[in-house]
């Protein structure tokens, strides 16, 4: 089985490194240059529509219509974590994915690469995708504009590079992105606490993923500041999702009537941002929210053959996020032995079902047609990452 995981992993990551970690992502429809020289680019609906009939199709049009590979913000944070997990592993004698020597230069490279892209004009460091993107609410988020999702993992990822090189620049940029999430989100009151804002621009304040993301930032700072108002704000932050959490553990996507269901990888972000706040204040409230969670998230996300489902109450679609999440869940919640097994079933029927002979993986699977085209963020900078704490947990 190790032969396995070993021999799917370096596949991928001779693909990503062949192609300097740039690539197309299902939400760059915009990016067309065939649909820029239109006048549709001024209407919301066609944007929309657009964006969506990319998303959708099994069929890569994005040659034809001319859509370049971009490096993406978020994909270059999770590809960022995923050498320094390969660094940690090095040092313990693992040669099997590179050298020290030359994990090293590629975390440096990835790392420069977020330094250069942060968006400019805000309170701190704060990155956004490489596209614009048209919201179902009709909001346009031109390119760049930054939010706390891609700003969470970038910022995660900086940190990580910091503590392998020591290099100043990427602690500044990481501690820097506690700002933006103070000064330049959006607030709303809820049980008590408060959810911060996907976005600056137009950015709904009811997302529990979001918001848990915008407290992991603040978390992270604290760890290394030791300012108690970013505890104290990340701490408004965990109480809306305590509140908002159901009694079964699980937690619907968003308050909106429309964000109403309940999805696999979600629900490990919001579970791996608990377990930070727990590990930093030992709240016992919340450690009970993460076994409920946790129980959850195991029972009702994967079947017995490994297959990783989607939603808890149904299957498909089949997403590479989800198979993904789980390796990172167990590894950041340091339940990884104790659930090996599912571990082991969910990584092989990944590989067997949703990995290209060319080392990418694919977006998902659907009944009827599925979507096998390589996005660089979306399928394979998350499993990279995901197959590095996976690796990261078993020599643990």
């Amino acid at each position: 089985m190790s032969q396995l995981f070993n021999k799917s992993f370096n596949k991928l990551k001779t693909y990503c490194e062949a192609q300097n970690f740039a690539g197309w992502d299902p939400y760059d429809g915009l990016n067309s240059k065939i649909f820029q020289a239109t006048p549709l680019k001024n209407w919301d609906l066609a944007r929309l529509a657009w964006i969506q009939g990319f998303k959708r199709s099994p069929i890569n049009f994005r040659k034809l219509l001319l859509v370049p590979k971009t490096h993406n913000n978020m994909g270059l944070g999770l590809f960022l974590s995923g050498y320094c997990n390969l660094y940690v592993l090095s040092q313990k004698g693992e040669t099997s994915f590179g050298s020290k020597e030359e994990i090293l230069k590629v975390i440096d490279k990835l790392g420069q690469l977020l330094l250069h892209n942060q968006s400019k004009d805000y309170s701190g460091s704060c990155w956004g995708y490489n596209f614009d993107w048209q919201s179902r609410r009709l909001f346009l988020f031109p390119a760049w504009t930054p939010n706390v999702v891609v700003t969470a993992f970038c910022t995660e990822a900086l940190f990580d590079a910091y503590e392998i090189t020591e290099n100043d620049e990427y602690l500044k940029a990481a501690l820097s992105a506690s700002q933006f999430v103070i000064n330049d989100l959006n607030r709303t009151d809820y049980g008590g606490g408060l959810i911060f804002s996907y976005s600056p621009k137009n950015g709904n304040n009811t997302v529990f993923n979001a918001n848990l993301l915008g407290a992991k930032i603040l978390l992270k700072n604290y760890q290394y500041t030791e300012e108690k108002d970013k505890l104290r704000l990340a701490s408004m932050a965990v109480k809306a999702a305590l509140h908002g959490q159901k009694e079964d553990g699980s937690w619907v996507y968003g308050l909106l009537e429309t964000q109403q269901w309940i999805d696999s990888f979600h629900t490990g972000f919001n579970l791996n941002a608990l377990q930070l706040y727990f590990e930093i204040t030992g709240d016992e409230k919340v450690e009970k929210s993460i076994a409920a969670g946790l129980e959850f998230y195991l029972n009702n996300f994967f079947l017995e053959d490994g297959t990783p489902k989607y939603y808890h109450n149904r299957a498909y679609p089949i997403d590479i996020h989800c198979p993904g999440q789980l390796m990172v869940t167990l590894n950041k919640l340091h339940v990884f032995d104790e659930n090996s097994d599912l571990a082991n079933r969910v990584l092989t029927w990944t590989i067997i079902n949703m990995q290209n002979k060319k080392g990418y993986f694919y977006y998902q699977l659907k009944k009827g047609w599925s979507s096998k085209i390589p996005y660089m963020r979306w399928s394979n900078a998350f499993m990279f990452n995901a197959m590095s704490c996976y690796f990261t947990s078993k020599s643990q």
